[in-house]
């Protein structure tokens, strides 16, 4: 009697965890049903986020295309008016700008048109989604050649040069994309040197990366707008797009690198480029047929 009672007591165990394990495991696959649906919701809510910021960056990005193109166009209507009244025979002296010679209105128009199209040419580097073409870069030859475009510049703001880039040092990277992220920088150096100083382009490199500083000793960046140089449209000149850090760190982005700004003392700022030495995209590539 107590074996029959006992086999009845473990079959009736037997029975519940059965039972208990039936349930969980409709359980687990209404929760996986749940998460999956869950996770389905939360990623079209992603989409419909990414796609609602990405319209708001349009719509931010026309309305300054907008403001700027106006500003530009407005001047323009007005010189090639005075340009043809002078063509006309039309007597200068009772045009507001009379006095303008046609050779003047004519590099007016032609500047006019120039910022027009650099704010277009930064619109599209900015939206351009252009994957690096990988490639062993040296980096001396980069920077002097970047030295050779803005070299009359400098001599006219009394700018001196200089370049700490030993003749080894190399990255792996786009060389187009490089150049324009260092092109920006030595610009924005020079436009922080109005009256002259010193302007430097050194190269430090260890197993792990390759860091590039461009380095002025101008005012320097105010404190208070640190934090927004790299904000697209953002930008304390009276004229420019405010693309162009923005555009730097786009490209950083793309080399899986970093960049960092910190003031000098006593004055100055100093843009750091830092770039992995070996990016796992480049040694990919690199070994394909």
């Amino acid at each position: 009697m107590m074996t029959t009672a006992s086999e009845l007591t473990l079959e009736s165990v037997l029975e519940i965890w059965q039972s208990t394990t039936t349930r969980l495991e409709q359980t687990h696959l209404v929760l996986q049903a749940e998460v999956r649906r869950l996770t389905d919701e939360l990623e079209e809510k992603n989409r419909q986020l990414a796609k609602k910021n990405r319209l708001a960056d349009l719509g931010q990005m026309a309305g300054h295309v907008a403001h700027e193109v106006r500003n530009h166009l407005v001047p323009l209507t007005l010189y090639l008016s005075l340009l043809r009244r002078q063509l006309n025979g039309a007597n200068q002296n009772s045009l507001p700008l009379g006095s303008l010679s046609g050779i003047t209105l004519l590099d007016k128009v032609d500047a006019n048109l120039t910022a027009m199209r650099t704010m277009v040419q930064d619109l599209l580097n900015f939206t351009a989604n252009r994957q690096p073409q990988w490639s062993e870069i040296q980096l001396q030859a980069v920077v002097l050649e970047l030295f050779e475009e803005i070299q009359s510049q400098c001599e006219a703001q009394g700018i001196a040069l200089a370049s700490e880039v030993p003749v080894q040092a190399n990255l792996c990277g786009d060389v187009e994309m490089l150049r324009s992220a260092l092109r920006n920088l030595l610009l924005n150096a020079v436009d922080a040197l109005p009256n002259g100083g010193n302007l430097l382009v050194q190269v430090r490199e260890d197993d792990r990366s390759v860091r590039i500083d461009v380095v002025d000793d101008g005012e320097g960046i105010p404190t208070d707008v640190m934090d927004r140089v790299f904000d697209p449209f953002y930008t304390t000149k009276p004229t420019g797009t405010g693309l162009g850090l923005s555009i730097v760190e786009r490209i950083m982005e793309c080399h899986a690198g970093q960049i960092h700004v910190q003031r000098m003392e006593p004055h100055g700022t100093c843009f750091s480029l830092s770039f992995p030495r070996n990016h796992s995209n480049y040694k990919r590539e690199g070994t394909r047929g």
